[in-house]
């Protein structure tokens, strides 16, 4: 079924068309990511698609019923209340139907049967069970933790106010709360910033098993051939569709381009032919009719536009004035966070031309390690030392070393007075930056834009280790891909840290992995990294299973007879109760099968006899739990 049509939409502004002519649908269950360069419009079609913004032309259309949720980047929760009681609002429908099913219970029980409302409230009351069951009533608590976890939200934050939190855990509390609410649409805008890989796997897997449909916006290559199945690319002011995830859309694109220049050159030579023979044979009486017949062929034919190639790119590289020593970094047993270590101990040896990830989990001090690594920041405990001849070239994430007040053309200039102008504009265009884009000032650039510029910097500083934090944020997919691969040219020795896995694995030689117990160093690429850390995780489990724990012999105390039968009773009790509450279990579990059956959810009166079996055996379940914590302690005392 189709949910939503977006119908011929246009944008402009002023003379200049952002996109026109767009035709998108959104079928349930869809999984669509949408791509293109930063500058095509992919935010802005969004908005008008989720009816933020009015289309210049054409329109949305969506079905009435369906609901739809849209997250802009960045966007973070604004709320005075705790983490707990905010995701409860995603429920406040549920929960005010179960706070009607209590009325209607109660309703029920003081209405005779004779009277005329009894039958109504059972109608009711019917509805009300059967929509709850829907809406997951009686698991929405349960739904909740689970993706609070899969967020870093443990029950340590529930009763945390939201306003205390950090910019960035706001954003994923933002992503958190509209994953609750469950719209049949979800539009997310780039919902990979901020997550660590952790958290983006878990992300993943949640939206493998969404009910309703995605439309997404992601530069991350890994996150869009897991989750998506049809692409739509915003490119030259056009959209095109592709089926299949991003790399099958690069596949299918390729084969597309091919063919459309095979089509064009074939018939620009018949076209070529046309006029020539128009040409050669117009003036000749003989041959005037075949060269006229042939004319009215040219005008006719419905002429293919050239093939766009691909879009410009950035292109540049990084070099280096002078190689370092084989040994380029030493850190021994160091420390690194403010007021408490956030990662102890930390052991580094970084060599010449090696490649290092950083990873780990948001907040454990990827990026501080690094700032302490270069001087921003003291060491808790322990010392860097960098080999001879080392220069380092730092991109720091937040691009905080751009001056605000600068041109683009002074920001690069100022540091390379003796530079020629043409030589800084060069490395410039390189960066996409020509004409009067140079002329910007820093403030009035995009995040992409910014990411460039401090990009552009290093490239001139020719450095020879790299020490780079999130270098692929604010950029699209084709740049990420210019930057992969200048990296991989680069003759240096590189440090860096990402949350894009595909990037990790094309630079990394080495990944360094960062706990609260310190750093862990895996000699291979991200893939490796991962086998790795699976077969830990198998080998611990195994270990787990066939290692018996030997105890420690007990000492031995005299007990009296009246203790040991003391003993023997609580066992015999603790026994009765486990066995008692096993066959609950199975009358609760009958109870609930037997409630769900068609034939009794029409039968009122069974369906309410059903109802108060079910909340005695319940009662009666919580007694037996308590009585058998109590025997257990009890018992523990004794042991």
């Amino acid at each position: 079924m189709i949910l939503l049509q977006a119908n011929q939409v246009a944008r402009h502004f002023g003379a200049d068309i952002l996109f026109e002519n767009i035709h998108l649908e959104i079928a349930s269950k869809a999984r669509i990511g949408l791509v293109g360069r930063n500058g095509a419009g992919k935010s802005t079609l969004l908005k008008i698609i989720a009816n933020i913004e009015a289309p210049d032309g054409g329109q949305v259309v969506k079905n009435k019923q369906a609901t739809l949720g849209y997250l802009a980047q960045d966007t973070g929760l604004d709320s005075n209340e705790t983490i707990w009681n905010e995701m409860l609002k995603a429920f406040d429908t549920v929960r005010k139907m179960e706070r009607r099913m209590r009325e209607v219970e109660v309703a029920i029980g003081e209405t005779p049967e004779s009277d005329k409302r009894y039958a109504s409230l059972l109608k009711e009351y019917d509805q009300l069970q059967h929509d709850f069951n829907e809406q997951n009533g009686y698991g929405y608590e349960n739904e909740i933790r689970s993706v609070l976890h899969g967020f870093k939200f443990d029950e340590s934050f529930y009763a945390k106010e939201i306003s205390t939190l950090s910019g960035g855990q706001r954003t994923r509390l933002a992503l958190a709360r509209m994953l609750l609410v469950r719209p049949d649409i979800l539009i997310l805008d780039e919902p990979t910033n901020h997550l660590d890989i952790e958290t983006l796997a878990w992300l993943e897997d949640y939206l493998q098993g969404y009910s309703g449909a995605l439309l997404i916006v992601s530069h991350d290559r890994y996150f869009l051939d897991r989750v998506v199945n049809e692409i739509y690319e915003l490119s030259r002011h056009k959209i095109r569709h592709y089926t299949g995830n991003y790399s099958r859309y690069l596949d299918l694109k390729a084969a597309q381009l091919a063919s459309d220049w095979k089509a064009y050159e074939k018939q620009q030579a018949e076209i070529d032919k046309l006029e020539d023979f128009v040409a050669r044979n117009l003036v000749r009486a003989s041959t005037t009719k075949r060269a006229q017949s042939r004319r009215k062929t040219l005008e006719k034919m419905d002429r293919l536009d050239r093939p766009d190639g691909k879009e410009k790119s950035a292109n540049f590289m990084f070099d280096i004035d002078k190689l370092s020593g084989n040994v380029v970094l030493q850190v021994e047993d160091a420390a690194i966070g403010y007021e408490e270590a956030l990662s102890d101990p930390i052991n580094m040896d970084v060599r010449r031309e090696d490649a290092i990830a950083l990873v780990g989990p948001n907040g454990i001090g990827k990026s501080t390690l690094l700032k302490s690594l270069i001087g921003k920041l003291p060491f808790i405990k322990g010392d860097a030392h960098f080999g001879t001849n080392v220069s380092i070239g730092y991109y720091d994430q937040g691009q905080a070393d751009l001056h605000g007040n600068k041109t683009i053309l002074a920001e690069l200039w100022d540091e390379h007075p003796t530079t020629p102008e043409k030589d800084i504009r060069n490395v410039l265009g390189g960066f996409l930056f020509s004409g009067n884009d140079v002329e910007k000032t820093i403030p009035l650039l995009s995040g992409g834009e910014k990411a460039r510029v401090a990009l552009a910097k290093l490239s001139m500083n020719k450095e020879n280790f790299l020490i780079l934090d999130e270098p692929t944020n604010h950029l699209d997919i084709d740049n990420k891909e210019v930057l992969e691969n200048a990296l991989i040219d680069y003759q240096g020795t590189l440090l860096f840290v990402s949350h894009d896995r595909y990037f990790i694995n094309r630079i990394a030689n080495k990944v360094i992995e960062l706990s609260p117990e310190g750093s862990k160093l895996y000699l291979g690429d991200y893939d490796y990294y991962l086998e790795k850390k699976k077969e830990e995780e198998e080998i611990a489990e195994l270990q787990a299973k066939e290692e018996t724990p030997i105890e420690a012999p007990k000492k031995k105390f005299y007990q009296d007879k009246e203790q040991q039968k003391l003993i023997r009773s609580l066992r015999r009790k603790i026994e009765t109760i486990e066995e008692n509450l096993t066959a609950l279990d199975e009358s609760i579990a009958s109870l609930e099968n037997q409630m769900s059956q068609p034939k009794v959810l029409n039968d009122h009166v069974e369906l309410m006899a059903l109802t108060n079996d079910l909340e005695t055996k319940k009662a009666e379940q919580e007694e037996q739990l308590t009585s058998w914590e109590e025997l257990s302690l009890e018992l523990e005392e004794f042991e």
